[in-house]
């Protein structure tokens, strides 16, 4: 062989030879750091999971409210690019979750919710809402993303607490959860998504009756009607979620497939949630004093229970 083609030879084989390194992403290396919120991933499960933990009380605060919605962006920024990533960092999974013994979270701050009334202050209490349907909406349409969202209930989610779990695409809770609307004590209705989740899980008659019911039930309850996928026994939420995630990788093109013909058969826009929180902030602005002194009366028993806990 001639030294032309010989170094011809070796030049194609160091060509085909090399291998080009992809950048990977680690979620050590990323500042997944937010107020409120503690976050942790699965790389076997390509997992991300966050952990609500508001302050003064299991709310959704404001401050919570931004966090999720930073969180969401970030998610969102790490799946745009995944194709330039190793797969198996990528996120397939985000679950909702609380840091709370005993609480997922408790809904709206209605120590807010009271003051803002009270002072007839309507456009902060708008700002509110939208900021509640906007976290909600981008987990329903699941980041802009091809993650599947699930919520761990181990614990009460009342409210929009139940609205929150209501939005993912799938339910695991812990048997003895109580999950219900209390809206209708104080005379008002859950406005952020409530209906329009429930309904797309259950008949649109009996979500309307529990919502006017102000009633609580237990995650058995709802299991066997339908609103919770997956139950587990106290404590042991972890353990069920990794075993469901697991049974959602066999058959993902079946559960992925059913995901796209609920949101096709029914539908949940932007704009159907932000008319229903629009008026439900005119229905929280005209609700009276006797209302206001039961919002606060369930602020004394909510403190009380997380001095329990």
């Amino acid at each position: 062989m001639s030294n032309l083609a010989h170094n011809f030879s070796r030049t194609v084989s160091d060509i085909t030879n090399v291998q080009v390194s992809k950048p990977t992403w680690n979620f050590n290396d990323t500042n997944w750091s937010f107020e409120q919120l503690d976050c942790s991933y699965d790389p076997e499960l390509h997992l991300m999971k966050y952990l609500m933990n508001a302050k003064p009380r299991p709310n959704f605060s404001s401050e919570l409210l931004h966090s999720i919605q930073r969180f969401y962006a970030q998610v969102e920024s790490n799946c745009s690019g995944v194709e330039e990533l190793d797969q198996h960092l990528s996120i397939d999974y985000v679950v909702m979750t609380s840091d709370v013994p005993g609480i997922f979270n408790l809904g709206g701050d209605l120590a807010v919710f009271s003051r803002l009334i009270r002072n007839r202050q309507k456009e902060t209490l708008t700002t509110y809402a939208m900021d509640c349907i906007d976290a909600l909406y981008t987990n329903h349409t699941n980041m802009n993303s091809n993650v599947t969202t699930i919520a761990l209930v181990k614990g009460d989610a009342l409210g929009g607490g139940f609205e929150a779990a209501l939005s993912n695409d799938y339910i695991v809770a812990e048997k003895g959860s109580k999950l219900g609307f209390p809206e209708a004590l104080f005379n008002i209705f859950p406005g952020m998504g409530a209906y329009s989740f429930l309904a797309r899980r259950i008949a649109p008659a009996l979500a309307e009756r529990m919502i006017n019911s102000a009633s609580l039930y237990t995650a058995e309850e709802l299991y066997d009607i339908g609103v919770v996928d997956m139950l587990a026994e106290p404590g042991q939420g972890d353990k069920a979620l990794v075993d469901f995630v697991r049974k959602h990788k066999r058959n993902s093109i079946t559960r992925k497939s059913m995901l796209t013909l609920r949101d096709k058969i029914n539908p949940v826009s932007y704009k159907e949630l932000k008319e229903i929180g629009l008026l439900w902030v005119d229905a929280a602005m005209s609700i009276e004093e006797k209302d206001l002194r039961m919002m606060e009366r369930l602020v004394k028993a909510q403190s009380r229970k997380l001095l329990k806990q």
